[in-house]
């Protein structure tokens, strides 16, 4: 009985805390599981950390002469040694399980939950442990993929093809090793390992404060995703409006901007989710992972939780913006895109971060393996969109401080331009807006909506007659399909003023660095200028 206790608990996941008592909500281990744990857990991040610069190690073992026969016979030794250590470590951790009442009452009760998840999910719910013990509940594996990453690339000749090999295998291999940590260094596991208590806390306010439900999806292409449910306000129903989070390149749900679509002046359910390798999230953040990621998150909320697509609001920050993205081109009947500190393309930044001499491999490397090129998929996006621009952002700017190389304005001018087409035929529109773009204070924006339309305040402009015009023309014009013929038949200053009742109501300013908390009364949601009153322009330029 007792050595079959030990092999149950030899491999069973870690505890980590439990939710029925928040004040002993961690979990105590006995001596011999805390300290086996924590050699394990070292081995671990010691193997992560080495397969990361495995290739930075291989260069430098081989420059020093270590890669020798008779070296690697001593390296073979010392890691049969370690293995050794590490099998004795494993035993010791299941013993002590095993001597543990807490853990094995848990033990008992995910046992139940992987027969029957159903009927013991409350009761799984209570517990934090290892997510990869968790029971999938709802499965996409097996079914064909939506993702679509593919990039052609195109040569001169034969010549063109073969001097570009060289380059292809660097970025191949940039890319496969430290380059996608870069991009997404939420993904490496010593940070989140530093992180772990924040996020442990964070889970945890979402299940006890917010009830929120956890659950386990699997993908298309096999990685299971961690994702938060919460709809806390009133007794479960699936009729109000859905925010579905996309965090950004080291954002998690336990601790980013989930929070905000919460906040008690709101009324959404709210479903976050961690990027493949976040957290307990399975698999590396490439673009095509991470489209099967957001697809089996929509499919769940439609077919599981019973929102309809037409209820559900897309919410982007930063890099996050590009799964957002992608999913309001896949299901364009979603209610809207709302974007905040979001770049339109990543190439600008990669190659603005990186030394000169490297930029060839970064263009090829980021546009064959990670072309996260946000605008392209929005263009074919036609439902309401609105886009938040951090007026102190120092991670989307090419220069820090000023604001006219934030890359939220090229994606704010390429959609502007391909919505409305006719608005900005002449370079005089497109100069205007970029001369809005570049103000930072309000007073600046509202000293050229004076100009345009000579009123003294915003409460002036819902009647000014030109404003009415304008306002009609896109009711009448729009026919939620893009490009639009609205200004077709405008004169200059019709244009100008169009131009700059556009960029009103599509972006709003919010005085912050990139990685600050959204303030909830800038989380407004998107919807069509037809329907927009005088009380929404004034909020959307003031607050």
């Amino acid at each position: 009985m007792v050595l079959n206790s030990i092999l149950k608990c030899m491999f069973s996941p870690r505890l980590i805390q439990m939710y029925h008592n928040a004040s002993e909500r961690h979990y105590k281990p006995l001596p011999l599981e805390k300290w086996s744990d924590r050699v394990i857990r070292s081995f671990y991040i010691a193997w992560k950390f080495g397969l990361y610069t495995s290739p930075f190690l291989g260069v430098i073992l081989y420059s020093r002469n270590y890669l020798l026969p008779q070296t690697l016979w001593e390296v073979s030794k010392l890691a049969a040694g370690m293995g050794v250590l590490l099998f004795v470590t494993f035993c010791t951790r299941a013993l002590g399980r095993s001597m543990n009442f807490t853990y094995l009452e848990f033990l008992d009760v995910l046992t139940k939950a992987q027969e029957n998840i159903t009927a013991h999910k409350a009761d799984l719910m209570v517990y934090d442990f290892d997510f990869s013990a968790w029971p999938v509940e709802y499965d996409l594996s097996g079914t064909k993929s939506s993702a679509n990453t593919l990039v052609e690339t195109h040569y001169k000749g034969v010549i063109d093809y073969v001097t570009s090999i060289p380059l292809h295998v660097i970025a191949y291999l940039a890319i496969h090793s430290f380059g996608i940590r870069l991009i997404y260094p939420g993904s490496l596991k010593f940070l989140q390992s530093i992180l772990e208590s924040r996020l442990l806390d964070g889970r945890a306010t979402l299940i006890e404060k917010y009830r929120g439900q956890r659950y386990k999806l699997k993908t298309a292409d096999g990685n299971t995703i961690d994702t938060m449910f919460v709809n806390f306000r009133q007794p479960y129903n699936n009729s109000g409006i859905l925010v579905i989070c996309c965090e950004g390149n080291a954002g998690f749900y336990e601790s980013d901007i989930m929070y905000t679509p919460l906040a008690d002046s709101l009324n959404f359910a709210v479903l976050g989710w961690n990027h493949p390798g976040f957290g307990s999230s399975t698999g590396v953040p490439y673009p095509g992972q991470e489209q099967n990621a957001i697809d089996a998150v929509i499919q769940f909320a439609i077919n599981k939780l019973g929102f309809k697509l037409e209820n559900i609001v897309l919410f982007g920050w930063s890099i996050g913006g590009y799964t957002a993205a992608w999913a309001a081109m896949t299901y364009p009947d979603i209610k809207g895109v709302i974007l905040d500190a979001t770049f339109e393309d990543l190439l600008p930044l990669a190659v603005n971060h990186m030394p000169k001499w490297w930029e060839p491999i970064v263009k090829l490397a980021v546009r064959r393996y990670v072309n996260l090129d946000v605008a392209q998929l929005l263009l074919k996006y036609h439902g309401p969109l609105r886009l938040i621009r951090r007026t102190q952002d120092e991670v989307i700017c090419l220069q820090q401080g000023d604001l006219t190389t934030n890359r939220g304005n090229y994606l704010l001018m390429k959609i502007l331009k391909h919505r409305y087409p006719y608005v900005f035929e002449e370079k005089q529109q497109m100069l205007l807006l970029q001369d809005y773009l570049s103000h930072v204070l309000d007073k600046d924006k509202m000293q050229l909506l004076q100009s345009e339309f000579n009123v003294a305040n915003l409460e002036e402009l819902s009647n000014n007659e030109h404003f009415l015009f304008l306002k009609r023309s896109y009711a009448q014009e729009y026919t939620k399909s893009y490009p639009m013929k609205l200004g077709e038949n405008f004169n200059n200053k019709q244009k100008n003023q169009l131009v700059l009742l556009l960029a009103l109501w599509y972006m709003s300013d919010y005085d912050a660095t990139h990685c600050a908390p959204l303030n909830p009364r800038k989380f407004q949601l998107p919807c069509t200028i037809e329907s927009q009153n005088t009380e929404g322009t004034q909020e959307f330029l003031w607050n």
